[in-house]
């Protein structure tokens, strides 16, 4: 009979006090018999709706009956059916706007922890299962995956189940993507990364890292060199700026570049090796999205006193998730709502304060979010000595600058056909943020899919 408690099984997680001092995981999981009580909370519906809300597909009320029932290992097989990565699922996805938002039990109460249970199922496996006997069947094409993220590694993952001779490459020295270098270790430690990929590579995969598509190679040597079709998944790495006065001074860092430092030169370390990167006593971070949450907890990490969330808009447009939003604020992060920054200000070159006009909001604008205006006369300066600047990104435009018949929209992303993500340029596929800009793991691992699918069709089919 299912549970029918209408609130979840609490997460345990770190004191708020306690975490934002150290890199380890906020939280620290369900234990075999939380997890078992709140598989009990699903009710199996006939027409799944959860799983309408899954980029990737997975059999969700399937695995939540094997967990509610103890098989642990089973619901890790159906998981893997169809996602990859379900560890690294279990802990970014905003499961809220997707599976979980569309849960049946979320209607008189909360829905069930979809998130919380593939996490539980996915470390249960890592610490208790045994590798499977893989037995592939090589086909005798091969398929080179531009970038190693999330979008990459389910590509590759994909072809190489179907017999494809795959090798993957990676512009920095550690595969990954986004999941290696800008997510902190606190939301997803890098082990947990290295062991999703061991996954991939045990299935014959190969990766070749310090190689950047449009320098080291081109797309057109990767032809020459024997591949058969390309996928570009090399996401959205190119930082935006605020292009206000100040912007070049010392002490001033893109939420990309702080977040690489810390992630790639083991900062999360901090009581191992030197520190990469220099944090102030007070620090603004400008935005309010997920990557400055992680930005903004990461400053508080490396022993900042004072961060400030500086964000143009209301509480209500905050494009964050509501867990991060709320995990920053027990963290002692300042939010300072409807203020935009209109000059950083220095003294010998360095940040010394970012001066922000307060902000009134009037009518919605094209994206449907009420226009913040200016309140004339209401400038001040926030005493800062770090300024981190988190307002989005862009793909790099090195791919199609080197690479002829690749169409792109005009901010950048490269334009695909929907059905099966082939670019503009035959034998070449694309997906994840280079594609729809700056989106969620899960969404670029909807799109590794379905252009394995596509490619694999293709290819049988010469």
């Amino acid at each position: 009979m299912a549970n029918m408690s209408p609130t979840k099984v609490p997460m345990p997680q770190q004191d708020p006090d306690i975490r934002n001092k150290n890199f380890d995981e906020v939280a620290t999981g369900y234990t075999a018999e939380m997890a078992m009580e709140e598989a009990s909370r699903c009710i199996n519906c006939k027409n799944k709706p959860c799983m309408t809300g899954c980029p990737v597909n997975v059999p969700i009320p399937g695995f939540i009956e094997q967990v509610a029932a103890g098989n642990f290992e089973a619901a890790y097989e159906i998981i893997t059916s169809e996602n990859a990565l379900p560890a690294i699922c279990g802990r970014v996805c905003p499961q809220e706007n997707q599976c979980e938002g569309k849960c049946i039990r979320g209607i008189k109460g909360e829905s069930v922890s979809i998130g919380r249970l593939e996490r539980f199922v996915a470390d249960y496996h890592m610490q208790n299962g045994k590798k499977a006997d893989l037995n592939i069947e090589k086909n005798g094409k091969k398929v080179a995956v531009v970038g190693s993220g999330p979008a990459g590694i389910t590509c590759a993952g994909e072809l190489a189940k179907k017999g494809y001779e795959v090798t993957i490459f990676e512009a920095l020295h550690k595969a990954g993507g986004v999941l290696s270098y800008g997510i902190p270790e606190f939301r997803l430690p890098k082990s947990l990364v290295a062991k999703e990929l061991e996954n991939v590579t045990d299935m014959g995969v190969k990766i070749e890292t310090n190689v950047v598509i449009g320098r080291s190679l081109t797309v057109d040597d990767l032809f020459e060199r024997g591949f058969d079709a390309i996928f570009l998944g090399t996401g959205a790495g190119l930082p935006n700026f605020l292009r206000i006065p100040g912007e070049n001074l010392l002490g001033v860092y893109s939420a990309n570049e702080f977040l690489t430092r810390v992630n790639l030169m083991k900062g999360y370390k901090k009581d191992e090796v030197p520190t990469p990167i220099k944090v102030g006593k007070k620090v603004a971070v400008v935005g309010a999205g997920n990557v400055a949450m992680d930005a903004a907890r990461t400053a508080k990490r490396l022993g900042a006193e004072e961060v400030y969330i500086v964000y143009r808009r209301g509480a209500e447009e905050v494009p964050a998730r509501a867990e991060e939003v709320e995990h920053a604020k027990e963290e002692g992060v300042i939010f300072k709502l409807l203020n935009n920054p209109v000059a950083i200000h220095g003294e010998d070159g360095w940040v010394k304060g970012i001066e922000v006009v307060e902000q009134k909001l009037g009518e919605p604008d094209a994206s449907g979010r009420r226009r913040p205006e200016p309140i004339e006369g209401s400038n001040y300066i926030i005493d800062v000595e770090t300024v981190v600047i988190a307002i989005g990104q862009s793909p790099n435009p090195l791919i199609r600058q080197t690479t002829e018949g690749l169409e792109t929209q005009k901010w950048g992303g490269i334009i695909v056909q929907e059905e099966t993500n082939e670019t503009t340029r035959k034998n070449v596929y694309a997906g994840g943020d280079v594609v729809t800009g700056a989106a969620t793991v899960i969404l670029a691992m909807g799109a590794g899919k379905k252009a394995a699918k596509a490619i694999d069709e293709s290819l049988s089919a010469q």
